[in-house]
């Protein structure tokens, strides 16, 4: 099978916010996107996207909210080779708090003293590059950091396994992940095999809480759902529900604009404001379900 590469360089924050919004479409518009810092002090980056047909490049950068003038883009096929492998080599180490997640090319580049998350993304999202996974992972750690434990945690919408993984590592808690997406659930076994973590994960097929496993571990000390603003909208009653009094829910995947639409839903639903984050341009929110008696 011929996979083609697109390469757009230009201005790094243009680029930046073109990855963010590709990154929003459903379904996904390319194989693998990734983003490169090229030039830091000329501010300049390279924007790649692999296509399983070559793609028409004027198309790609209208869906990427760019014009013809805005980056220098190539298009070609890439020779026959394991095109994911080659797509992760070019992501270096990223660190969250405790945390340091990388592919199975950086096995000597863990800092000492941190936890590493080895993920292979192959066709699922989520390898910790990007700032919602780094944020879950950082409000994580903050956690842990002042000493919370964890009975039952659920990763709602796990795409690679990376959230479950990292929960699996530092607690002795009952993890369960899940993902509307069967390559999704796949791919966290994997991961969660690769991390020895086989039997301390169950990864199920399901939309939204609609899974029998789901509701038999319910209900949870601490869910990630780092999805998209729309669904954690949609789901905030059924998050408050599924967590225990005083419990949390870590969210991520929604745009620091889209902050307060979906903090009202969660707060409509019982839930209170604990912690509030951002990275590049996008947001993590705490909220806590009041304790018994509160």
């Amino acid at each position: 099978m011929t996979i083609w590469k697109l390469e757009a360089l230009g201005d790094r924050r243009r680029l930046d916010a073109a990855y963010q919004r590709l990154n929003l479409i459903d379904p996904p518009v390319a194989l693998s996107l990734s983003l490169f810092v090229v030039d830091e002090t000329a501010g300049t980056a390279r924007l790649e996207a692999l296509f399983e047909d070559a793609p028409d490049p004027n198309a790609f950068l209208g869906e990427a909210g760019l014009s013809q003038g805005d980056a220098d883009v190539m298009l070609g096929p890439l020779p026959e080779q394991d095109w994911i492998a080659m797509s992760l080599e070019g992501l270096p180490p990223v660190s969250a708090g405790r945390f340091t997640v990388h592919g199975r090319h950086d096995l000597d580049k863990i800092p000492q003293g941190q936890t590493p998350i080895l993920i292979e993304a192959g066709q699922a999202f989520g390898t910790g590059h990007h700032g919602t996974t780094r944020g879950c992972l950082m409000a994580f750690d903050e956690m842990l950091t002042a000493g919370d434990s964890f009975e039952r945690i659920l990763d709602l919408g796990c795409g690679a396994g990376t959230l479950a993984i990292a929960a699996a590592e530092t607690t002795d808690a009952v993890v369960v992940a899940s993902d509307i997406d069967p390559v999704a659930v796949e791919v966290t076994l994997e991961n969660a095999e690769l991390n020895n973590l086989k039997d301390r994960i169950e990864a199920v097929t399901a939309e939204g809480f609609d899974a029998p496993e789901i509701a038999a571990r319910a209900p949870y000390d601490l869910i990630f759902a780092n999805i998209l603003a729309g669904p954690l909208t949609e789901l905030a009653r059924h998050v408050a529900q599924a967590l225990k009094p005083g419990g949390r829910v870590i969210l991520s995947g929604l745009l620091v604009q889209q902050e307060d639409q979906v903090r009202e839903a969660y707060e409509h639903a019982g839930l209170a404001q604990e912690a509030s984050e951002s990275i590049d341009d996008w947001a993590t929110l705490v909220m806590r379900k009041p304790a018994q008696g509160a």
